[in-house]
């Protein structure tokens, strides 16, 4: 399925009913007075998660939604049927922004969570109302409320305890892989991610936590090369960032040092709160090198790093230093004091 992290859409609520001008008319009450009904309310328009999608493709076919709209009142005091709401399934970790305000209204992120973006209009009064000693016939009567009308973006930022940074080739599509059961698709060129993918990595019966693969970042990736730019918003929910780096070094390819820090520049230029968060050094693809070589590099490295944050050295294809990480991460995400998903 084509992932799509990106929609615009225009919302209509229900307009409210009109209220009625009626008179009692009976046989042998010849002064029944007015008993026109109020109109009915106007239909909602509510978004509600839905833990079944995880992509936002259904409004690339449909951009335009609009709720009931409320019955106008009749005769003998009788009141006009609302509109009903419209509902639409959104997925979780969707953020609502009204695009002619600029500013978010509403952010979906737990399964049968509502967020009202358009209201129904209020129905109009009868004219039994408007009955006063001065005026015992009266006309008057008020005509329902339009329903709010809104242009809506909506935004999906995928929701995981822990985001894989890193460029492509790092090894984020392979650790998904040996540590959840999630089947991410996996080759020796770049991009092979082409839209996030989520995996749950069980600790326990008790202990688990969701990790998001991203595309891979590039160098130059702010001004739109590559693709992983585009998906980095789906990091700035997670509590954790492991920036994986690959330990090897290959010829004609930048080293560990290089890519690190093109990326961290790539960081800057995309979000400050981002390139702030906490953040742990992963070397991938130890199993490449001969045993003796790895501490060796890890110092060097970290050392022109200058990185005073924890490192781990992981193979997952051989599955070293796995253990060791995912507790190690279980362990954080338990002691972390901050709602991770504000």
């Amino acid at each position: 399925m084509k992932f799509v992290d990106e929609a615009k859409i225009v919302v209509k609520a229900g307009n409210g009913g009109s209220g009625s001008a009626s008179f009692r008319r009976e046989k042998f009450i010849p002064k029944g007075g007015p008993d026109g009904g109020d109109g009915g309310k106007g239909g909602d328009v509510i978004l509600i998660g839905d833990e079944g999608l995880n992509t936002l493709i259904d409004f690339t076919h449909k951009k335009h939604f609009e709720a009931e709209n409320g019955v106008s009142g009749k005769g003998r005091q009788m009141y006009g049927k609302s509109g009903n709401d419209l509902v639409i399934k959104v997925p979780i970790g969707t953020e609502v922004y009204d695009m002619e305000m600029d500013r978010k209204i509403g952010d979906v992120t737990e399964n049968g969570q509502a967020v009202i973006v358009a209201l129904g209009g209020k129905g109009g009064l009868g004219n039994m109302h408007f009955k006063s000693s001065t005026n015992r016939a009266p006309q008057q009567f008020t005509r329902g409320e339009d329903g709010e009308l809104r242009h809506l973006r909506l935004e999906l930022k995928v929701l995981a305890d822990v985001g894989l940074l890193g460029f492509p080739n790092a090894g984020k599509s392979t650790f998904v892989n040996a540590v959840s059961k999630a089947r991410p698709k996996i080759a020796d060129y770049p991009f092979t991610t082409l839209y996030p993918a989520l995996g749950v990595v069980r600790i326990d019966s008790e202990t688990s936590f969701v990790v998001a693969d991203i595309p891979g970042i590039i160098e130059g990736a702010a001004e739109g090369a590559g693709l992983g730019i585009q998906f980095l918003k789906h990091l700035q929910r997670t509590g954790l960032l492991l920036h994986m780096v690959e330990l090897p070094s290959y010829e004609g390819v930048d080293g560990p040092v290089e890519q690190f820090k093109a990326l961290e520049i790539e960081l800057e230029k995309f979000s400050n709160e981002l390139q702030g968060k906490e953040r742990w050094l992963v070397f991938t693809k130890s199993d490449l090198l001969p045993t003796d070589e790895i501490d060796q590099k890890v110092k060097k490295y970290t050392k022109q790093l200058k990185w005073n944050r924890p490192v781990f050295v992981i193979s997952s294809i051989t599955h070293y230093g796995l253990n060791e990480l995912n507790q190690k991460i279980a362990e954080y995400l338990n002691t972390v004091d901050e709602d991770i998903w504000d």
